[in-house]
């Protein structure tokens, strides 16, 4: 089972990464008419509770869109359509674009691979932060692994790819604490890396909010 896979950056711009979420309500407003896939809102406005195939994230200060599945056929027919940028009250016009399409084709198995956080990693929810604040350190690495390996599943589960019961999901994860400001509220997330049996397609997000751009990983090795 392959995937098909659009990177859209414009490289001659340069944002703070926190940007991300304008990035979302921009393309989604402009492209609304399109496809909910692209605000992961359902036509009622009630949210679409599946991993999204669209995603707008900043990555090395460059602003990128990711397409998975029929999100990538999405980016692509609308590639040529877009022309500026609006951020705020300020209109930025595009004269660059790039798109790199590609397929992708999980494979869990033997080989392991490494992976950075290219931001920060929003693995903890409401109830699972009290979980983890109770545990002790090697509890709490524990708790993240779990976490992390769900949130793989959550992913390949969002393309409809179920792994059988002889592949297990293996993950070595080495994190650091951080804060970060989301909906102006304080939020405990993490940077760092982590290792894992399975191939992962780069520039994709794990964890909460990964449509506004937390939780990208690269695979390093």
């Amino acid at each position: 089972m392959t995937i098909p896979i659009a990177h859209i950056t414009f490289p001659e711009l340069s944002l703070h990464p926190s940007a991300g979420h304008k990035l979302r309500g921009y393309f989604g407003t402009l492209f609304r008419e399109h496809s909910p896939l692209l605000h992961n809102h359902l036509e009622d406005g009630s949210l679409r509770y599946r991993y999204p195939l669209v995603q707008y994230k900043v990555i090395d200060k460059i602003p990128c869109l990711i397409g998975l599945g029929e999100g990538a056929e999405l980016l692509a027919s609308l590639f040529t359509k877009v022309r500026e940028l609006k951020l705020d009250d300020e209109v930025i016009p595009i004269h660059t674009k790039n798109i790199v399409s590609r397929q992708w084709q999980p494979e869990v198995g033997q080989d392991l691979h490494t992976y950075a956080f290219k931001t920060l990693w929003m693995g903890l929810n409401q109830k699972n932060y009290r979980e983890y604040m109770k545990a002790d350190e090697p509890g709490r690495q524990q708790h993240l692994k779990r976490i992390l390996i769900g949130n793989v599943l959550s992913f390949l589960k969002g393309l409809d790819i179920y792994l059988e019961s002889a592949q297990r999901l293996l993950v070595q994860l080495t994190v650091s604490p951080s804060k970060t400001r989301f909906k102006d509220q304080r939020m405990f997330a993490f940077s760092g890396r982590f290792t894992a049996n399975i191939l992962l397609p780069d520039y994709i997000g794990l964890g909460k909010s990964v449509s506004r751009g937390y939780g990208v990983i690269a695979r390093v090795s």
